[in-house]
């Protein structure tokens, strides 16, 4: 008994430490899926025990994590923080903007895709709005027109993909647009909280794609079976649902206090960058943006705390707020996937376009992937 009890302590802290790294493997750029279709039961995810033992331990580690962040132990690691990050903080937003700016020249090379790999389009001057918005980043004349280019651009994907589907990038993008608008602003008290905006904006964009692991579980099966070395050995159906807690509370941390929010980014900057690996240049362009933001977090020397600071101060807090959030985002996802599509789903639309053919380096995705449902797309 004290042999398994051991053995499921173990599988659980190495899947926390390397389930992030299917997590950050944005499924929809990689697999086939049905986005109208009814998602699990939200019963399943709260009957796992799996989805238990990986909201302990993050609990436990960031409740410790606060408390050390309270001492002076906590202070000098903060300090250490600043001291190896200075050069870049320094020129914050010529990082950010370079950032932005490289990554829509990226995706005009790449071309016949909105702003992300999974939203494909043939009409080609999509890509020479991007490279547009690319050049306009690098003045503050032009950086409110290069915000209003990514929200148009979002809002037109709506033609071509559900609305549901789009949510995914619609914390980021409206982030990033912000942070432009901001950042050309010559009103100090609005332009101070531009990398907060980014902040934010990441955190909200990691924690609802994350309820993907628990809704649609059955979407990361053809990459698991692609690519087994990604559970490191543990059963699929237990990596998956903790490898959904790590991402989810990987960007509630975000949220957190300095101490808090710098080490999850240091962590999760090496588990983007990890799944390059597996996953290719893909993932590295369509993961730019949040990636540099996460540097932007780790990097970010400021000890203000604007939302709640008198609750987020407190350790006790952490789990409360934890349920709170997942509460919160679950009822979003779950309730605007009903008030959508139905209780029952949707998958019976009338055919349109996919973005998913016959590769012979991902072999799920065969000839029978090349199947569309609506603007609900099998890919």
């Amino acid at each position: 008994m004290a042999n398994t009890a051991r053995r499921l302590v173990a599988a659980a802290a190495a899947t926390m430490v390397a389930a992030p790294t299917l997590a950050e493997a944005h499924v929809k750029w990689f697999a086939p899926y049905i986005v109208g279709a009814a998602p699990r039961p939200v019963s399943a995810t709260l009957h796992d025990v799996w989805f238990w033992t990986a909201i302990v331990l993050v609990t436990v580690f960031f409740a410790a994590t606060r408390a050390i962040e309270r001492t002076r132990v906590g202070e000098a690691v903060l300090a250490g923080f600043d001291r190896v990050f200075d050069p870049l903080w320094s020129r914050a937003d010529d990082f950010m903007r370079v950032t932005t700016g490289a990554f829509f020249v990226a995706i005009f090379a790449v071309g016949g895709v909105y702003l992300t790999p999974d939203l494909k389009t043939p009409a080609e001057w999509v890509s020479w709005a991007q490279l547009l918005i690319a050049a306009g980043v690098f003045s503050r004349r032009t950086m409110p027109l290069s915000a209003a280019g990514i929200v148009a651009l979002w809002a037109l994907a709506l033609r071509d993909y559900d609305l549901f589907h789009l949510l995914d990038y619609l914390a980021l993008g409206l982030a990033v647009a912000a942070y432009l608008v901001l950042e050309a602003s010559s009103n100090e008290d609005w332009r101070k909280h531009r990398f907060e905006v980014l902040r934010w904006g990441v955190a909200i964009a990691l924690m609802w794609s994350s309820l993907e692991k628990f809704a649609y579980p059955e979407w990361f099966y053809p990459l698991v079976a692609e690519k087994p070395f990604l559970t490191f050995g543990i059963p699929r159906d237990a990596f998956i649902p903790m490898a959904g807690v790590a991402e989810f509370t990987l960007g509630f941390a975000f949220l957190w206090t300095p101490l808090v929010r710098r080490l999850s980014a240091v962590s999760l900057f090496v588990i983007f960058n990890a799944a390059v690996y597996p996953f290719g240049r893909i993932d590295m362009v369509g993961h730019a943006l949040i990636m540099a933001i996460i540097v932007l977090i780790a990097a970010d020397h400021t000890r203000e705390i604007h939302f709640a600071p008198a609750l987020k101060r407190r350790v006790a807090a952490i789990p409360v707020a934890l349920a709170a959030a997942l509460v919160l985002f679950v009822a979003g996802y779950w309730g605007s996937h009903i008030a959508l599509y139905g209780a029952a789903g949707r998958t019976d639309a009338p055919a349109l376009t996919t973005t998913h053919t016959h590769d012979p380096q991902r072999p799920h995705l065969g000839p029978e992937a090349h199947v569309t449902t609506g603007s609900s797309l099998l890919r």
